[in-house]
């Protein structure tokens, strides 16, 4: 273990000693004014580690009997027996037994009686002692839970949202997993807070969205908000599998032997065509944003290409509407969780934001910015909202230049055509690396080099009129800066992190719970271009985004392709540049056919969301000379490897 800690474990101290130190926090005469951080009071060692079994009121596999959830339980002794109630930190997954939770993949770990000795990660450690309770809940169908994985459907979400019921007297639990022996929530104030990673962070939003009464919080992490936004992009498939092979994944051997009807649910209301059906209906949490209560503090890596940041934009907008009250990080990296990027800043600010949210604190964590970006690696900037004030869209057009697949992207209305054929072995990264030279696989538009900086924050949109030549044909749009940057190298193994083998510690630790971690730091490469943001489409969904039809060869559609939420500087003397292309190597899959698609420029623009709007842009490449074709070679990171179908 490394003697380096930027947080002091917290040991036991004598009975005597945490009696005088727990009567003087808690005694508000003891206290000068209200508190404003809690503190590591209680013990870890000495936590009551308990099990119960949530009814659900669900029978997902069909055995006749309500399915219960397991739930195990880490919470403060001494608060339970002075009467004093606590909130609940609460983590809902699949993966605790499957798969592992966090950068060293730990599962849950028990003793000879069934309670749980060995909690993933580090909220346990760090908020037990400071006065909170921690939750972890097997998804129904995984590890000691009944019923069936329906992935982000009824059973996932009402396993956990039944969780939250128990602790605020709304369901029943049980001592074990068939017994009739009852178990009461009598320790907690029922105060809630969700949090995780991915699905995890998927379920904390899918709860949310029910607007169940008791969850205050909520703290999704590189999380889903739509389902068909994870396997889909208006209609070109991301996977070449859908959330039948997810569910037998994660499920219990249990389960999987009573769910095959499930299965069966998941194989024939996804299909592979790509259209939205009611399964995707019941899995979409943005069209229920209206029902949330709880406030939401949402981390995503800008960089994710595995869930991938139009589930930022979509929710982020949704709740904003809805006035939910709300923070945001978005980091550099691919699917990494804050505890690995920014571990320091993360623990601090999570355990002011729990205080704030849960123990009603008045830190003043809500009168801060709202948004953290990551400019560069371990750089970060704030704003007091996000998008920021001052931002508006900007419709930039694309032009014919002299060379074929060589326009501009300015203001004015484009003229002329531009034709591409979709090239499946060739990714956004070859594209971009090829942007100054005439190719057959791509349509390229780059502005002049601005002559001062330009910041893009929130979501485009393309619009683009295509005549294709064959009855499919999927396009990629992506937004490029063209200019040398360090960056995180998000298409590395760890996606913009590397694993060091020093540990940090983060709270308390026992025998068989430490809470040190092993460190991390950020994993970079230097580039002559970064792509910003991406979208993808089934032209076959010109009409309905819903529904593809097959194409007509020869007649022009018209489609709008939305591009994934992005926060990003353009700095002066970089270019900006759209580009048209068909398959996104590894990133979706390709049509039944290789089509050529030639876009009509005077029909097609990107709306995009600039700080200062059109002004900011014609002052950025006002008077600017366009750039000396093929000046240097354009080195980028590599092309991310599909190795993705977890989240």
């Amino acid at each position: 273990m490394s003697t380096r800690m930027r947080f002091t474990i917290w040991r036991p101290l004598a009975t005597a000693a945490v009696t005088l130190l727990v009567a003087a926090f808690l005694t508000p005469g003891a206290a000068h004014g209200a508190p404003r951080e809690s503190r590591p009071v209680y013990s870890y060692e000495n936590a009551v580690r308990e099990a119960v079994w949530v009814d659900t009121g669900l029978d997902g596999d069909g055995d006749g009997k309500a399915d219960r959830v397991a739930v195990d339980i880490v919470r403060p002794r001494e608060a339970a027996a002075r009467g004093r109630k606590v909130p609940v930190i609460m983590d809902a997954s699949p993966y605790y037994s499957c798969c592992g939770r966090g950068n060293e993949s730990q599962r849950k770990t028990y003793d000879a009686d069934g309670d749980v000795v060995g909690m993933p990660l580090f909220y346990d450690n760090y908020f037990v002692p400071r006065g909170y309770a921690f939750v972890g809940v097997d998804l129904a169908g995984t590890n000691r839970s009944d019923g069936c994985v329906d992935v982000g459907g009824p059973s996932d979400i009402g396993s956990a949202k039944a969780v939250v019921d128990w602790l605020n007297g709304r369901a029943t639990a049980y001592t074990t997993r068939t017994g009739t022996t009852t178990a009461e929530a009598d320790w907690t104030n029922g105060r809630t807070g969700m949090i995780g990673k991915s699905w995890d962070g998927t379920i904390a939003n899918g709860v949310a969205a029910t607007g169940v009464k008791g969850l205050r919080t909520v703290v999704p992490i590189s999380a889903i908000s739509t389902w068909y936004d994870y396997y889909f992009s208006q209609g070109a498939p991301l996977y070449d599998s859908g959330p039948d092979w997810l569910s037998d994944y994660v499920e219990s051997p249990t389960a999987r032997a009573g769910c095959a009807a499930v299965q069966k649910q998941l194989v024939d209301g996804a299909p592979r065509t790509g259209d939205r059906t009611p399964l995707w209906s019941g899995r979409d949490y943005v069209k229920d944003a209206r029902k949330v209560k709880a406030s939401v503090f949402l981390v995503h890596g800008l960089q994710d290409l595995n869930v991938r940041t139009a589930h930022v934009g979509r929710w982020w907008d949704a709740l904003a509407k809805n006035g939910v009250t709300r923070k945001i990080w978005l980091s550099q990296t691919g699917h990494v969780d804050p505890f690995d990027f920014r571990r320091a800043a993360w623990v601090e600010t999570l355990h002011r934001w729990f205080d704030h949210e849960l123990l009603g604190y008045d830190n003043g964590i809500d009168r801060e910015p709202m948004a953290d970006i990551e400019r560069h690696p371990d750089q970060w900037a704030t704003s007091a909202v996000w998008p920021p004030h001052g931002t508006r869209t900007a419709t930039l057009r694309p032009s014919a230049g002299d060379r074929p697949g060589v326009g501009t992207l300015g203001l004015r209305r484009g003229t002329g055509t531009a034709a591409f054929t979709d090239d499946p072995r060739l990714s956004e990264s070859d594209w971009a690396a090829r942007i100054d030279t005439p190719t057959p696989d791509k349509a390229g538009f780059v502005t002049a080099p601005l002559r001062r900086d330009l910041r893009l924050s929130g979501s485009s949109e393309v619009t683009v009129t295509a005549t294709p030549t064959t009855a499919t044909a999927h396009l990629t749009a992506v937004l490029v800066d063209l200019g040398p940057d360090t960056v995180r190298d998000y298409a590395a193994s760890g996606e913009g992190i590397t694993t060091l083998t020093d540990r940090s510690c983060w709270g308390a630790s026992t025998a068989g719970d430490s809470a040190c971690f092993k460190e991390t730091r950020a994993k970079t490469a230097d580039v002559a271009r970064t792509v910003v943001s991406r979208g993808w489409a089934d032209l076959g969904t010109y009409a309905d985004p819903g529904h593809g039809v097959p194409l007509t060869p020869g007649r022009p559609y018209t489609l709008t392709l939305g591009l994934a939420a992005t926060d990003h500087v353009f700095p002066a003397g970089h270019r900006l540049a759209l580009i048209v292309a068909g398959t996104d190597r590894d990133l979706i899959d390709p049509p039944a056919d290789t089509p050529t698609l030639t876009l009509d420029l005077a029909r097609t623009s990107a709306r995009v969301p600039l700080a200062g709007g059109a002004d900011a842009f014609a002052r950025a490449t006002a008077g600017s000379a366009p750039a000396a074709p093929g000046a240097r070679p354009l080195d980028g990171v590599g092309t991310p490897h599909r190795t993705y179908r977890i989240p």
